[in-house]
């Protein structure tokens, strides 16, 4: 029989479930995969991983059963749990394996205590296992490249509450220097956190990679929103004229470099 390591991850918005276990993934001593069951097939958690463990095989929700029957000897995976999954359907409930609760200091009770064999007490976070659920609001924006002052403010009136009560915000960013940002915010930390992905820099028309933003929140205003992220994104001839200046300032720098290696073999 094969040996399979299974790890369950739950627990409110924001608490770091992803940033949990993304610390395992570093691992390529063995093979990883990652799972978010109820994503859709393009999502921030998914890409993120994606793009800083690309040894890592990501499983789709259409492939979980095939997939999960048919894994390599000694392989790892890991099934993060949305807020807004019923831990107790069947099919959770069926699947062995070690149950991690991720939840807010301070919270003493929970459906997600009831259901862990381990919890662990991450950041503060602003949900309570008392009333309704937040709402989810999810959008791609792949394609799409962000005027970096504009990104900024609205983000800055996002999370402040112009647009309703942002509990969560995360996003995979373009902006004109080719580089792709990973932003994230969470109620009741400091400020916004900016993580460059260090892929390779899209200097040639709008980025053929995934990019968006998902959203947790209450009273959301999703049609603003929408529009006025939109409203951040740059004109095709405004782009084009950026990454002609960012080409020729590579190639410039391309080649002080090659100088400079030529110059330390001489």
């Amino acid at each position: 029989m094969q040996s399979l390591e299974l790890t369950l991850v739950a627990g409110p918005p924001g608490v770091g479930k992803t940033t949990w276990i993304s610390q395992f993934l570093k691992d390529v001593s063995r093979p990883l995969f990652y799972l978010y069951p109820g994503s859709q097939a393009e999502s921030v958690d998914l890409a993120r991983i994606g793009y800083c463990f690309p040894w890592v095989s990501i499983i789709a929700d259409d492939r979980a059963a095939t997939v999960l029957t048919d894994l390599p000897d000694q392989a790892q995976v890991f099934m993060e749990l949305g807020f807004h999954l019923d831990l107790e359907s069947p099919l959770l409930a069926a699947l062995p394996g070690r149950r991690i609760a991720i939840v807010p200091p301070g919270l003493e009770t929970s459906e997600w205590h009831d259901w862990a064999d381990e919890v662990i007490p991450s950041n503060h976070s602003q949900l309570s296992s008392a009333g309704k659920l937040p709402a989810l609001w999810r959008s791609p924006l792949t394609g799409q490249v962000f005027d970096p002052p504009s990104l900024d403010e609205v983000l800055i009136e996002l999370t402040g509450g112009a647009y309703g009560q942002v509990m969560r915000l995360k996003g995979i960013f373009e902006l004109p220097d080719g580089q792709a940002f990973y932003i994230d915010f969470v109620e009741g930390l400091p400020g916004i956190e900016y993580t460059d992905l260090k892929l390779p820099r899209w200097l040639e028309g709008h980025p053929d990679r995934f990019s968006g933003v998902e959203i947790v929140g209450r009273n959301l205003e999703q049609k603003t929103i929408a529009q006025t992220l939109l409203a951040c994104c740059l004109a095709d001839d405004v782009l084009f004229q950026y990454q002609r200046q960012y080409q020729q300032l590579q190639s410039e720098e391309e080649t002080v470099a090659e100088e400079t290696e030529q110059e330390v073999m001489a």
